[in-house]
């Protein structure tokens, strides 16, 4: 139930909105009830809906990964150094692809998963930066 006071050529109002349906609303100004047909239909306001985009479980990231393969990608910035695999190699967890010297100092670059070199990007000599893509497993 909602209160309004209002003037009409300085006439005072106080109206009491009883009810409100179907575009009829049983309306008390000054002590007397009325009726009132809407001639349009008034819109509601919506309350803002929050939108998130969708959050990944494990076994969805997994699928997608299968989808786009298994992407090695370079953890710091630094040189090929050597490499150990060549396209159709197959590897297994804990293999090491090929050595990257960073910071001095020579570093395994290991499949973590289980596949097959599907394509290398880059070559013995080559400079590449962090998350630059080396190769991909299939």
């Amino acid at each position: 139930m909602k209160k309004f006071k209002f003037k009409v050529r300085g006439n005072k109002y106080e109206a009491v909105v009883n009810s409100f349906e179907n575009n009829v609303i049983d309306i008390d100004i000054n002590g007397t009830n009325y009726k009132v047909e809407l001639e349009q239909e008034l819109v509601k306001p919506k309350t803002p809906k929050l939108v998130r985009s969708k959050v990944h479980t494990n076994k969805e990231d997994a699928k997608i990964k299968s989808k786009v393969g298994k992407l090695i990608k370079a953890p710091l910035p630094g040189t090929i150094f050597k490499m150990k695999v060549k396209i159709g190699d197959e590897v297994s967890p804990g293999d090491t692809l090929l050595i990257m010297e960073a910071m001095k100092m020579e570093n395994n670059i290991q499949a973590q998963a289980e596949g097959k070199v599907k394509a290398i990007m880059v070559k013995e000599g080559d400079a590449v930066l962090q998350n630059d893509i080396l190769l991909e497993l299939e």
